[in-house]
């Protein structure tokens, strides 16, 4: 397969297709004295299915055991004596690995991503061992009451469709996993079209195009899935509902949910501001009236989840059990008052300014640049630079986040999940 060599250029970004597919993004940031390297592929835990619960977390885990030429142990030496960090993550979308290190060790970084992506073992034995490091992760989110409590509020929220599942997997789907079966979903899904090498920092373009020909521009797939069509997805319909577990922990745990916007969202911007005001920051009216007036919570927040098709906006509060009514009863209010009554020019206008500090400050670094690089070109199949995101932001209005919470903060698709110590009666009148 050979695209043809489009490449676009934007100041110093630059994107580019290899001849198998794989689309390079690039920024280079001279005043840096460091380089990352990203390589995200578009598969997550909501293209898995159900017998594959876990797969996407699990290959991530695997693609660092050990190559052909590397022990597990030889790719961790390689990146410590650099003084580099190497690590990946896995979304409910996306699996991302990623390289950092001083710029003169790019062409190392580059050699051991791609040694790891396209050259690992999968060995059967390794994959056992691996097995018992996952289940003990997937055993430590039951731990952790915050965690829990958003794992069952987002399955409350997406019903039975795949976002609503766990990203690391069921402990069934893991123990029964078998290494032909991680091979047949890595054939599927590492295809070259869906991956995006994203490269941010200090670099020479020119030397860099050349190093990733060679080491990223020949791979290909089986001839058996080059054909196959990766993706089957499908936008979910966001629940409402009531879910009360009960456990014997020190705190209610509550989430509350309602509909948000997709990832590439024309009112994205304007969601970003409204859930900012709601309970993104400290200054944030959920924030002050809870926490700050009334002292009924030592944390409370929300924020939106944005994916290719959908979004959710979340609120969590953690509390004692006799306050939870109440609390709930605040949140509610602060949910009518600004979706009724919509927001004051000056609660918008620091809400702006705040939102444009905190984006320059997050975009210092090499990796978060990268991070963005490729989200853009997964999201929208388009850079858009700093400048042009201060115009959005800037360009928000009263009158658009008025509309937007009113299309969003509609309590007909309230989802409402509470974990922790409740009494029986506060269980019956929540569900009521």
């Amino acid at each position: 397969m050979r695209s043809d060599k489009r490449q676009v250029v934007s100041s110093l970004y630059r994107k580019r297709f290899l001849d198998n597919g794989i689309r390079l993004v690039t920024e280079q940031i001279p005043t840096l004295k460091s380089v990352t390297v990203g390589m995200w592929v578009n598969t997550g835990s909501r293209d898995e299915a159900p017998s594959e619960a876990g797969y996407s977390h699990f290959l991530e885990h695997m693609l660092f055991k050990g190559t052909k030429t590397r022990s597990a142990a030889d790719i961790s030496r390689e990146i410590d004596a650099i003084g580099g960090e190497m690590n990946a993550f896995t979304t409910r979308e996306t699996t991302t690995f990623y390289v950092k290190v001083l710029d003169q060790h790019l062409p190392r970084a580059l050699e051991l991503l791609a040694d790891i992506l396209f050259h690992s073992r999968l060995g059967a034995r390794e994959i056992e061992k691996e097995k018992q490091v996952v289940l003990e992760e997937i055993r430590m989110v039951q731990d952790d009451p915050e965690d829990l409590a958003q794992e069952i509020h987002t399955a409350l929220m997406m019903g039975r469709h795949p976002l609503g599942r766990p990203v690391l997997g069921q402990e069934s789907t893991i123990a029964r996993l078998r290494r032909d079966d991680l091979r047949r979903y890595f054939e599927l899904r590492y295809r070259p079209q869906e991956m995006v090498l994203a490269v941010a920092g200090n670099f020479d373009q020119r030397g860099l195009d050349t190093m990733v020909d060679r080491l990223f521009g020949t791979y290909s797939p089986s001839e058996a899935v080059v054909n196959t069509n990766g993706h089957g997805r499908w936008p979910p319909e966001i629940c409402g509902g009531v879910i009360v577990q009960r456990k014997p922990l020190e705190q209610v745990h509550v989430c509350v949910g309602l509909k948000g916007v997709a990832a590439g969202h024309k009112d994205r911007f304007a969601a970003y501001a409204l859930n900012n005001m709601l309970g993104g920051t400290v200054s944030s009216r959920l924030f002050q009236e809870v926490r700050e007036k009334r002292g009924l919570v030592y944390s409370i927040y929300s924020f939106l989840s944005s994916y290719s098709d959908c979004g959710t906006i979340t609120i969590y509060a953690g509390t004692r059990a006799q306050e939870v009514e109440r609390v709930l009863d605040l949140i509610r209010r602060e949910i009518r008052k600004i979706a009724t009554q919509g927001v004051e020019k000056e609660e918008l206008r620091r809400t702006k300014e705040q939102m444009k500090g905190s984006l320059m400050l997050s975009l210092e670094s090499s990796h978060s640049r990268m991070n963005k690089l490729a989200k853009d070109e997964m999201i929208t199949g388009q850079h858009m630079s700093l400048e042009e995101i201060l115009v959005h932001i800037d360009a928000i209005s009263q009158t658009q986040v008025v509309s937007v919470a009113q299309e969003l903060l509609n309590e007909k698709t309230l989802a409402i999940t509470c974990l922790g110590p409740l009494a029986p009666r506060l269980v019956t009148a929540l569900k009521a």
